[in-house]
């Protein structure tokens, strides 16, 4: 609601879309509510109508004047009341709610929707939709609405349930506060970002905080159904725990891992046998360990410790992003570049080359190096490097010391894929000429 008031102060008709793949379930439940598009679209369309928004609106207008840049940003802006309110926010149904794999939709809160979109709007979805027949899709789409519309307060109640005490068994266990750690908003959202002040949901010495005050106030929020566990203190990497042990030993499937940590996250069909099965295995994976350890020599010892303080403590900064090469951009004043123009150069073998990722010369060459392609490592699972992007020293330092397994883009045997010097001049020459003509 804040960014879609403050987007449109600047720009009345805006469009926004926003991605809701995880959080289908959040319109039955209060709490997630007033975060969702669908329901934040129609608290401003209301607002925008009534008079204490236009005379509101009026005053800021009379007290900025003319205020400068650094006011206007430190300043929560009001929208004008004639702003058009244009929404859609896409859900991944089959991902928290009921419906077959795929089952998705497109919310629609457009005030201008059947003037300006909607013929375009329908094409594009007859487009890009199957010509298979996909009923079967559709029917558990409505099964799926019509479950939720009947029960789905209790469901995400329910949800919740689960995972708060999942939380409470992690957190005053005495055996698994030894290897894991629950990771809370105070570790994962900036203090600026918590008005409430609340660091976490449910502390051991104080109990629960009421959620309610920092999901009304503060800028960034924990959604309390996802469970971040920290399992750097295993030993293992968040990859390895979800796959050898979790899955292989024990037949508990997640998804999503980082270095250190993996991510629990409840659903309406969540139940507390579940949640105490995973909590049994956290206890015996903490026991096995107590018993390795305790058996282990002074060198075994060791090397467990020295692989804990690897996850825990050396963790390699992530990198800012560097700039595009000059060849990629239209102008020295912003630092936006034509990433498509890179993307498609580098189909050419021609105007690539492969440089070996610890070859000393690379960070001390003295000229500019330029990716020909995205270099993605799992975890965390986003671009380090982007088709046209200068590789910095930083993002160097970075890569070498990744400890991941997965890496998508980098080839191991043969090196970083950049761009070729005589490419990037040829690029350069011919984005002049386009640009005289």
């Amino acid at each position: 609601e804040r960014v879609m008031e403050e987007c449109l102060a600047i720009k009345s008709d805006l469009v926004f879309l926003w991605d809701e793949a995880w959080f289908a379930f959040a319109r039955f439940g209060p709490t997630y509510r007033q975060r969702t598009g669908m329901n934040a679209a129609g608290v401003l369309r209301e607002r925008f109508k009534t008079a204490e928004h236009a005379a509101a609106y009026e005053a800021q207008q009379a007290e900025l004047g003319d205020a400068d840049e650094e006011t206007l940003l430190n300043t929560r802006l009001i929208p004008p009341p004639m702003s058009r309110v244009r929404v859609y926010s896409t859900q991944s149904t089959h991902k928290t709610l009921t419906s077959l794999r795929q089952g998705s939709m497109i919310h629609v809160h457009d005030q201008d929707f059947k003037g300006e979109v909607e013929q375009a709007f329908h094409e594009a979805y007859m487009t890009h939709t199957s010509t298979s027949p996909n009923y079967q899709i559709i029917a558990s789409l409505d099964v799926g609405r019509r479950q939720v519309e009947l029960e789905g307060f209790e469901f995400v109640q329910r949800q919740v349930e689960a995972a708060m005490s999942m939380r409470r068994a992690i957190a005053t266990h005495p055996q698994l506060k030894k290897y894991f750690k629950l990771l809370t908003s105070g570790d994962m959202i900036p203090e600026q970002h918590r008005e409430s002040g609340i660091k976490s949901y449910y502390n051991p010495d104080q109990g629960w905080n009421d959620i309610w005050e920092c999901w009304a106030k503060d800028e960034f929020v924990l959604d309390a159904s996802r469970v971040t566990l920290a399992v750097g203190g295993t030993g293992w990497d968040g990859d390895t725990f979800k796959t050898k042990i979790l899955m292989d030993k024990y037949g508990i499937q997640i998804n999503k891992t980082s270095r250190n940590t993996v991510l629990f996250m409840t659903n309406i069909g969540t139940t507390r046998s579940s949640v105490a099965y995973l909590i049994e295995v956290l206890v015996q994976i903490a026991q096995e360990l107590d018993e390795l350890l305790d058996d282990a020599s002074k060198m075994e010892r060791l090397s467990f410790d020295k692989r804990v303080k690897n996850l825990m403590e050396d963790l390699p900064p992530l990198p800012d992003f560097s700039r595009f090469h000059d060849a990629f951009r239209a102008d020295q004043i912003t630092s936006e570049g034509d990433m498509r123009s890179a993307f498609f150069l580098s189909y050419d073998e021609d105007n690539c080359d492969y440089l070996d990722l610890h070859d000393d010369g690379l960070a001390s060459a003295g000229k500019d190096i330029v990716s020909a392609s995205f270099i993605i490592p799992y975890p965390p699972g986003f671009p380090i490097l982007v088709p046209g992007q200068v590789i910095s020293r930083e993002i160097l330092a970075f890569m070498r010391a990744l400890d991941v397994n997965e890496i998508h883009g980098y080839r191991p045997d043969l090196g970083l894929r950049v761009f070729t010097d005589e490419a990037l001049v040829r690029h350069a020459a011919k984005h002049l000429s386009e640009a005289a003509e």
